[in-house]
């Protein structure tokens, strides 16, 4: 059956000097080779765009990379229309590393899991209840151990990694102050992710917001942007704070490093801790901690939004559009 099928996939076509944009790709078609042993043929549904697409396309020391003229990697939802891989059968949903493309041949290694749940919506698996969620519920638990009556601020509030980080927060019976761009943004943050306290960095004064929000200071700063944001928040921390470091959404070019002001002495009289978080180094609780966001969905009890355009070509601007705050909720491609 695979011989007889044409696939059409976005390719890496060049690196990009800063954001990525439709310029550094191209799409094309090739023949679906057969399926040989150990491996099965993905009819992909679902892809996902994520802001750290931009640092796998980087020709930059990076935790992990897509060369030119690779399929651009991702992370899809997609159906198992064949196989020959011990332990997958032909319909098993499957979430894994797919890529920009319409079918994928893989091996059992490429997928992060099945997807055996009947009654939450596919795409999820995408968002809240994949490496958004996972990343915002693992790196909140295990670096920002918050407590009952903290405060934790969260920049990029309104986004897919984001606008988790806040209900699940706010869960453990936390104060929530978010960072976040528009009107309608801020808006959504009060009424669907649930913040007490929202500062659209653009129009207000980050300094007097934050000093107002957070009188006693802030205790768990989840940073997805870097920058004049987090330089902000810095300033505001309390004794014992927690910084996770997920994402420098804010900086433009990384080569050479950017050196903004200097933390240190932050740090050492707020006697603070500051980590970077990487999802990829925690995939081996990855599935237990999206059971207990799938138990959350399902209680109606964790909000999410999803910003999904129609067509392979869409997925080419995508990480442009993210960068420039164009989406509210994760960023999604269906086919």
């Amino acid at each position: 059956m695979s011989s007889s099928l044409t696939n059409e996939a976005i390719y890496v076509a060049s690196r990009p000097t800063g954001i990525p944009t439709a310029e550094n790709f191209r799409k094309g078609t090739h023949s679906v080779p057969e399926v040989n042993s150990g491996e099965m043929l993905v009819r992909n549904e679902w892809l996902s765009v994520e802001p750290a697409m931009r640092g796998w396309l980087a020709d930059a020391n990076n935790y992990s990379s897509v060369e030119v003229g690779e399929v651009m990697r991702s992370l899809c939802v997609g159906t198992v229309i064949e196989s020959k891989a011990e332990g997958f059968n032909e319909g098993d949903r499957v979430m894994g590393w797919l890529g920009w493309q319409h079918y994928a041949m893989v091996k059992p290694r490429a997928i992060v899991q099945k997807i055996t749940s009947t009654d939450i919506q596919p795409s999820l698996y995408l968002g809240v209840l994949g490496l958004n969620g996972a990343t915002a519920i693992t790196a909140l638990k295990t670096i920002g151990a918050p407590k009952t009556g903290e405060t934790v601020v969260v920049s990029t509030a309104a986004g897919g990694v984001g606008s988790c980080v806040g209900q699940l927060a706010k869960s453990m019976g936390c104060r929530t102050v978010g960072l976040t761009s528009t009107p309608e943004k801020v808006k959504a943050c009060y009424e669907e992710f649930g913040y007490d306290h929202v500062i659209n960095y653009k129009t207000d004064d980050i300094d007097a917001a934050l000093k107002a929000a957070c009188p006693e200071g802030v205790d768990v700063y989840f940073d997805n942007t870097a920058g004049n944001i987090s330089d902000s928040v810095m300033q505001h921390l309390a004794i014992g704070a927690r910084v996770i470091v997920c994402g420098t959404a804010s900086i433009a070019k990384w080569d050479p490093v950017p050196m903004g002001p200097r933390v240190e002495r932050i740090l050492l009289t707020r006697r603070a801790r500051m980590q970077g978080f990487i999802m990829f180094d925690h995939m081996d609780t990855y599935v237990s901690y999206i059971s207990k966001l799938e138990e959350l969905v399902r209680a109606n009890t964790l909000t999410y939004r999803e910003h999904v355009t129609q067509g392979l070509e869409t997925a080419m601007g995508a990480i442009a559009e993210l960068y420039r705050g164009e989406n509210l909720g994760k960023r999604l491609v269906r086919l």
